[in-house]
């Protein structure tokens, strides 16, 4: 096997999932352990109702999923089947949960794209198409929550700091404005190098890369260049109705994941008849909007998937929605649900895809 492909398998290696599980359950435990309320936990029933709505809220997930495979069916035309698009996707969300989510799954997914069967070049242009479909969504989405949701309600959420103008000091916004600056100004240089001048892009990265602190990510950074003046011819061709499709089940695939809070709390509603006003209608639009800011804040977080940070994050910025005794367990079960099935799956489906694509096809 050539050795760039050995490099690359132990970037995916399924004993990675070990890291990113010790630390996300290390913290969740630790968080209930610190929150446990005997008398909050007696008055839960399980019920047909909450019952369905964890369902609900698995099938959010799967619905996420199906939209990434139907975005990617529409990036590659007829040249990926849905088995090869299954498998890719699985492979590229693997990935993005043992890296930190600043890098994501996109790194190699040109390499699992490319090793069923597709060109580089096309290969190149399906990634970086979703890389921008993807920002795109959080680029539109912020700004139009902030339109429609009080900035102080989404960033302030300590009972006395009511009235407070929101500023740099709040944690919330600081990280959210980091995260939405990196994802914009990302999103441009993309777009600019795929459609504008893809050369010149090429240009400036190794340029920037022969920097001495910079320049042992000189080779990767001109990948980056190459990848990004092929895809630019596949993608400049490609008809206005073709990106419509493709964020339109960009849009789905997000929106969905970003209901699973909102539906875990109505499956937490009907397991106990205590619980029935806690959340109202504005409040659902707001967790809904916390969910996206939360997800623009682990952009700046270094670990495996934000794994700590995500499940630290949600018990406080979510802690008004849910009664005192609850919290911890609420994010440990949200992870439970959005994050940690895709380690299992994935350990389970690498060393299958490996053997079959890597050493079966020559």
């Amino acid at each position: 096997m050539p050795e760039n492909n050995e490099k690359i398998l132990k970037q995916i290696s399924p004993k990675k999932i070990v890291f990113p599980i010790l630390i996300g359950l290390g913290v969740a435990s630790y968080m209930v352990y610190q929150e446990w309320d005997s008398e909050a936990f007696s008055v839960l029933n399980i019920t047909g109702y909450s019952l369905f709505f964890l369902f609900v809220a698995f099938l959010m997930m799967i619905i996420r999923d199906l939209g990434y495979m139907i975005r990617l069916k529409v990036l590659s035309g007829k040249a990926l089947s849905w088995k090869s698009i299954f498998n890719i996707i699985l492979l590229w969300e693997f990935t993005s949960a043992i890296t930190p989510s600043a890098i994501g799954g996109t790194g190699l997914a040109v390499f699992f794209i490319h090793k069923e069967g597709v060109n580089i070049g096309q290969s190149s242009a399906i990634v970086l198409a979703t890389s921008i479909l993807d920002e795109f969504y959080f680029i539109l989405m912020f700004p139009l929550i902030l339109f429609f949701i009080n900035i102080n309600d989404l960033f302030i959420i300590d009972s006395q700091t009511i009235g407070e103008s929101i500023s740099f000091v709040n944690k919330y916004f600081y990280f959210a404005i980091v995260g939405y600056s990196l994802k914009f100004i990302f999103t441009l240089f993309v777009f600019y190098g795929l459609f504008i001048n893809p050369k010149g892009i090429r240009t400036f990265l190794l340029w920037i890369f022969k920097l001495p602190f910079l320049r042992r990510w000189k080779n990767g950074a001109e990948k980056t260049g190459s990848d990004i003046i092929l895809a630019s011819s596949e993608l400049k061709q490609k008809p206005f109705t073709f990106w419509i499709k493709a964020f339109g089940a960009t849009f789905f695939s997000w929106t969905a994941r970003y209901w699973v809070v909102n539906i875990l709390l109505l499956a937490l509603i009907g397991s106990s008849s205590n619980l029935d006003s806690i959340i109202s209608a504005s409040e659902h639009i707001l967790i809904f909007a916390r969910q996206l800011v939360m997800w623009i804040m682990m952009l700046v977080m270094p670990s495996p998937g934000g794994s700590g940070f995500a499940e630290a994050i949600f018990s406080e910025y979510m802690s008004q929605f849910i009664p005192i005794g609850f919290v911890a367990v609420m994010a440990l079960l949200w992870r439970i649900i959005s994050y940690y099935p895709y380690l299992f799956i994935g350990a389970i489906v690498v060393p299958r895809w490996v053997k079959k694509v890597l050493y079966q096809k020559k």
